[in-house]
């Protein structure tokens, strides 16, 4: 399964989900599939306490660079750190699975990086530091075999500088926003004195767009520096909603379980895309067993995306 991860940082998704937020009242939100961050960053903006969680390690660390961190910035002094000898081959790669997604070069710009980062003084400046290498890695996979030669002939150190010129600064709520990297009904088991649970529901892999997968999955894999954890990790999904489902049955059982897990908290918000797999009427009925609904908010994307998003809204 993945969350709706590519999608949810454009301006008009984001645009539906906050439109909808607006109209309700809370004060602290949980979204245990939290994705991109910028939804986070938008309701610290609000002086909203953000709990922000993800199985993934590369949504964990993005939610702790800018919903979770409050004021802590790259100095010009962490930047030489980061990017030192950043092209200089070693005796081996830390994680030869870079060699997979990208050339040699720009394979061992990626490796030395995500080595130098963990050299940083503190959580929030790693985080940082690797959502900016993120930040690089999308742009070198923003280029096709037909596209590369667009490419302007910049180093990726130069990239990643331009891209610290451009982050905005910290977002200071004056809350105490957390992030997390645990399973979804984990974080919400955990989860108290919180208003408003914000729930972006995954999507069917069969269903996801595979450039979308394919740029997730590079990042899990740099984060982790292997790609030896997928087996394990599909392990311990197994029988949960961010893991892969054979039937609409099933993904509808996860569904209903997690909102069970999640009934303490006093106002829902239910975010998914109809794409096929699941009707807006059949999610609609499984939250309805759960909760008595509010609203149903829809927004079509079709033309853009091929899809309908969907947000449910329900209070206790």
């Amino acid at each position: 399964m993945q969350t709706q991860n590519g999608h949810a940082g454009s301006v008009g998704w984001l645009g539906f989900e906050l439109s909808v937020l607006r109209r309700l009242k809370f004060q602290s939100v949980a979204l245990p599939l939290a994705g991109e961050p910028n939804l986070g960053c938008y309701l610290k903006r609000w002086d909203a306490r953000v709990s922000a969680n993800d199985p993934a390690q590369w949504a964990w660390t993005k939610s702790q660079a800018f919903i979770e961190n409050n004021s802590e910035t790259l100095t010009g002094e962490d930047l030489d750190l980061l990017l030192d000898d950043a092209y200089v081959p070693r005796s081996f790669f830390r994680n030869p699975t870079l060699l997979s997604w990208f050339n040699e070069t720009d394979a061992w710009w990626f490796d030395n990086v995500r080595g130098n980062a963990d050299l940083l003084a503190t959580p929030y400046k790693r985080a940082l530091a690797l959502a900016l290498g993120m930040a690089v890695g999308d742009y070198v996979f923003s280029f096709n075999l037909d596209t590369r030669d667009l490419r302007q002939p910049l180093s990726l150190s130069n990239v990643f500088r331009r891209l610290w010129h451009t982050l905005s600064p910290p977002i200071n709520n004056r809350r105490r926003n957390t992030s997390s990297n645990q399973g979804a009904r984990s974080f919400l088991a955990e989860t108290q004195d919180t208003d408003l649970l914000f729930l972006r529901l995954p999507r069917p892999t069969r269903a996801s767009d595979s450039r979308n997968a394919r740029v997730l999955t590079w990042r899990e894999e740099w984060m982790r520096q292997s790609k030896s954890f997928w087996t394990e990790q599909a392990r311990e999904r197994g029988g949960k909603l961010d893991a892969y489902v054979e039937t609409k049955e099933q993904y509808l059982g996860l569904i209903e379980d997690l909102l069970h897990t999640a009934a303490h908290l006093p106002l829902w918000a239910i975010e998914a895309v109809s794409d096929g797999f699941v009707s807006t009427d059949e999610l609609v009925e499984c939250v309805s067993d759960t909760r008595k609904i509010d609203a149903i908010y829809t927004k079509d994307f079709s033309e853009l995306l091929g899809i309908q998003a969907v947000i449910i809204t329900a209070a206790a």
